[in-house]
C-alpha cells in the first residue's frame, strides 16, 4: 500500500471508531443512522430483529456507502465504500464481534440472553472498507427526507402554557 492509502485507511478507521452512529446507504439507496463498533477493520453492525435496528437494505455479499459523523458536532467527517459480509453463528468471529457489540448495545431489556437472541433472530454484519480512497467532500448539506416511520409529533402546545411556565420561574 501507498503512503496515501494508508493515511486514508488510518482516517476511516479513526473516524469511524471515534463515532457513536454511522450512516449507512444500502444497494436499495435508503439511508439509515445506525450503531455499530469496530472490530478489526470493520464496522460491525446488529440488526433486523424484534428491538433491534433495521438493515433491510443491506444483503451479504453487496455493497454500502457509509458516512461518518463528528461526534461533537456532527457535521460529515468522511465517506467510505464498503463491502458487506454475514457473519454465519457460532463462528470465532462471530463470538468476538457479539461480545464487543453486547458492551454497545444500551437499554438491552434481556441482556442476560441478548447473544442467544441475536444468534436466532438477528443478523450480524460487518461493513468492510474497499478501496483505499474516502469519497470526497460534497459542497451540499447531503440532507434526506427521514424514512417513513408510524410514530407521529406530538401536538401542538396550548396558547395558555408559555404564560403559566412564565409564572412558575417569577415564584
Amino acid at each position: 500500500m501507498t503512503t496515501a492509502e494508508l493515511l486514508d485507511a488510518a482516517l476511516v478507521e479513526e473516524a469511524t471508531k471515534k463515532s457513536g452512529l454511522i450512516w449507512v446507504r444500502g444497494d436499495r439507496g435508503v439511508e439509515r443512522a445506525l450503531w455499530h463498533v469496530w472490530h478489526e477493520g470493520a464496522a460491525c453492525l446488529v440488526g433486523d430483529g424484534p428491538g433491534e435496528q433495521p438493515l433491510p437494505d443491506l444483503v451479504d455479499g453487496g455493497s454500502a456507502l457509509v458516512t461518518v459523523r463528528s461526534k461533537d458536532k456532527g457535521g460529515r467527517l468522511v465517506g467510505w465504500r464498503a463491502k458487506v459480509v454475514e457473519l454465519a453463528a457460532g463462528t470465532e468471529t462471530y463470538e468476538a464481534v457479539v461480545g464487543e457489540l453486547k458492551g454497545k448495545r444500551l437499554n438491552a431489556p434481556d441482556s442476560e440472553t441478548m447473544m442467544e437472541r441475536w444468534a436466532r433472530e438477528c443478523r450480524v454484519l460487518r461493513l468492510e472498507p474497499v478501496g483505499g480512497v474516502p469519497e470526497p467532500a460534497s459542497d451540499g448539506s447531503l440532507a434526506a427526507a427521514p424514512v417513513g416511520s408510524p410514530a407521529t409529533t406530538r401536538n401542538p402546545v396550548p396558547a395558555g402554557l408559555p404564560k403559566l411556565l412564565a409564572r412558575r420561574k417569577r415564584r
